[in-house]
């Protein structure tokens, strides 16, 4: 399923990497945070070369609703209680530079990428009591934000307001980045060493390696598979709806996200868990929203994406682990990859250039460890890794091959073996192994991607066993 993204851009196509190149950085994913690290170090005269799994712009940068805000959900109230108003105010600073940078950014190039400055707004249905904590929070760090009851949802609802924010068309921006950039697709990455990355049919040396393929895939050090879980979302793109000004994020009840493109309404929600959505119904559910606010409205183009969630709440981004200083890493995004992207961007190449960066990001640290801010995630994350091993090692097949209808899939055993069946709606099987590659939990069936998912780290596969997104780095 294309996003409206991947529909309205062209971007432009790099080969495979073969044989070996030598760089100063090397920076592994073609996504946002890649090409925006890349491109800064790029203008600093370095060497980079992008090695990208499949196409630039491919994986979740293509499924954003490309929001550019510092305002990360009920962000702040939170941080200030479980990391200090210090570390806060730290990530509010940078989240808002990132805002202007982007902006100065696309007016300095010139680039042709709709971008729009806007409010970004919170809402509630329900009391206004959250609302009124982040309200506060905000303030007290300095935030430009006010509550108000007038918005333009098609229902009544208070809701926070952040002034001098932005949205933009994000395959557009990434086509303009690519511009001179040494790029390489269709090339995944499958080993790393301290200065090395080899691919199946290349590889490059550089003084630096930049992990900004969204998860990283490996395991040991940094165990970043124990440090965020990922979770899915799903939006549609509406025809035939009001045009909205500036954009939206529920905190309560359905929980819905509006935002405008030219006369196209994104319409997101119903975010879970990757590997628990058994039953499907998410676009459902969406469509029963929509045409509730808008009866005559049409689906131009619907798609979900990925978020990686990291235990505290903050991204990680800096060096890799102690053990490897020459690695970067930019990872643990949640839900707000865009001014995440711009942030990691700029102290990467910093670090990649051996230099300090201007302004205290320690916030950011990969080898921080709040303790506080992280215990009630990292029990129910290795809970959840007991659960989905457990489930591959004693719990039998859920449903006979036989009695798996047409259009579903589900976990069948054969011969004392789990299989992943997928019956298409003609009859024909697509059978996979049930075990994920990357460390054996048991995957589970996504009706609405049509795709196998693991619960434990967010793996994912298609119908066939192709892999979509890691940290597992082969097919079924």
């Amino acid at each position: 399923m294309k996003s409206i993204w991947t529909k309205t851009a062209a971007l432009p196509a790099f080969s495979v990497l073969e044989g070996h190149q030598q760089a100063d950085v090397a920076v592994i994913g073609g996504g946002l945070a890649g090409m925006l690290t890349a491109a800064a170090l790029r203008r600093e005269g370095a060497e980079v070369v992008v090695v990208e799994a499949d196409r630039i712009g491919g994986g979740q940068t293509a499924g954003t609703t490309a929001k550019l805000t510092a305002q990360h959900g009920l962000k702040y109230h939170q941080l200030i209680q479980t990391l200090g108003a210090e570390a806060a105010g730290q990530y509010a600073r940078a989240n808002l530079a990132a805002v202007e940078r982007l902006r100065q950014l696309v007016r300095e190039w010139s680039i042709e990428c709709d971008f729009q400055d806007c409010t970004s707004f919170l809402y509630a249905v329900g009391a206004p009591g959250p609302l009124e904590e982040e309200h506060d929070a905000c303030l007290a760090l300095g935030m430009d934000v006010f509550l108000t009851r007038d918005t333009e949802l098609p229902f009544a609802a208070q809701a926070l307001g952040l002034r001098n924010q932005a949205c933009f068309h994000p395959l557009r921006l990434l086509a303009a980045l690519a511009e001179g950039l040494t790029v390489y697709e269709h090339s995944r990455v499958l080993t790393v060493e301290e200065h090395a990355l080899s691919t199946e049919r290349g590889s490059v040396s550089a003084e630096r390696i930049v992990f900004a393929c969204h998860y990283p895939f490996i395991n040991m050090p940094g165990y970043y598979f124990t440090r965020q879980h990922q979770e899915r979302s799903y939006v549609l793109a509406l025809k035939g709806t009001e045009n909205l000004q500036n954009y939206y994020l529920g905190i309560d009840g359905e929980r819905l996200s509006f935002r405008s493109w030219g006369n196209t309404l994104l319409l997101g929600g119903g975010g879970h868990r990757t590997g628990e959505n058994r039953e499907g119904g998410k676009y459902a559910l969406l469509e029963q929203a929509a045409r509730r606010y808008w009866p005559d409205c049409r689906v131009a183009a619907r798609w979900s994406a990925q978020d990686c969630m990291p235990m505290d709440g903050v991204p990680y981004l800096g060096v890799f682990a102690d053990s490897r200083p020459s690695w970067l890493v930019a990872t643990g995004f949640q839900k707000w990859g865009m001014s995440s992207s711009v942030i990691a961007a700029e102290l990467l190449r910093d670090l990649a250039l051996g230099r300090t960066p201007p302004q205290d990001l320690s916030v950011f640290s990969p080898h921080r460890f709040h303790l506080s801010a992280s215990a009630k995630q990292l029990a129910e994350d290795t809970l959840q890794a007991v659960r989905g091993l457990s489930r591959q090692l004693w719990k039998p097949g859920r449903i006979p091959l036989e009695e798996l209808p047409y259009g579903h899939g589900g976990i069948v055993e054969i011969d004392g073996e789990k299989f992943g069946v997928y019956r298409d709606k003609s009859g024909e099987i697509h059978a996979v192994t049930a075990r994920c590659p990357h460390l054996g939990c048991q995957l589970e069936w996504n009706p609405d991607t049509l795709s196998w998912e693991c619960p434990c780290h967010g793996s994912r596969f298609d119908l066939d066993g192709r892999l979509l997104d890691g940290p597992a780095q082969e097919d079924l």
